[in-house]
């Protein structure tokens, strides 16, 4: 077993004093069918919004996913590999797991995407501001179901960096009163490319 107690801070990482995520994936040994672990990958930052905020991609999927031949290990790098690990923040007919980093005291920009996403606060505290006005203040361990709403994500901290991890899944177009909501970014997401998945 190898231990986990080395968590330097991995590649381009802003929050320095928060633990260097690594993503293990498993897989089958050929020959005997057991589990193993296939590989194991440091997190690779990306840097947003003048240094406040940091986004990495741990992982995609397509749905449903095909692991034989690792055929999903080699998806998944194909598109890193294709986008230089810059991807739009959903996959069409797929998920992507990510990794977002908010500097103290720092509201990112107010979007909404084309997806239900799990977003879990693994550090710290983040407030989920909705278009309406409303707030909700998450702790460790809570997960914000967003279900492409318009919403903004605050760390209240003035000394802290927080972290949070989410998985956004692909959805059908949403229709609110006729009205169709596809993707909108907003400020700071310079260098994120459009997801293209409500087109």
């Amino acid at each position: 077993m190898v231990a986990a107690e080395n968590r330097k801070p991995t590649p381009n990482q802003l929050s320095l004093d928060l633990p260097g995520p690594t993503a293990y994936l498993t897989g089958h040994n050929d020959q005997t069918g057991k589990a193993i672990i296939h590989d194991r990958r440091p997190i690779q930052w990306h840097r947003y919004d003048e240094d406040k905020m940091a986004m990495a991609v741990a992982h995609t999927t397509e749905f449903p996913s095909d692991l034989n031949k690792d055929a999903d290990v080699k998806a998944h790098d194909s598109k890193m590999e294709a986008s230089g690990g810059k991807l739009g923040l959903v996959s069409g007919g797929g998920t992507v797991l990510r990794y977002v980093d908010f500097a103290p005291g720092y509201e990112c920009m107010m979007h909404r995407t084309q997806s239900v996403d799990y977003g879990i606060v693994l550090e710290g505290r983040i407030v989920s501001i909705l278009d309406s006005g409303e707030e909700q203040e998450m702790g460790r361990g809570d997960v914000m179901v967003q279900r492409a709403t318009m919403h903004a994500w605050k760390n209240p901290s003035q000394t802290e960096w927080a972290r949070m991890i989410f998985c956004l899944q692909d959805c059908k177009p949403l229709f609110v009163n006729g009205k169709r909501f596809g993707e909108d970014l907003g400020r700071g997401t310079e260098g994120i490319p459009s997801s293209g998945n409500d087109q």
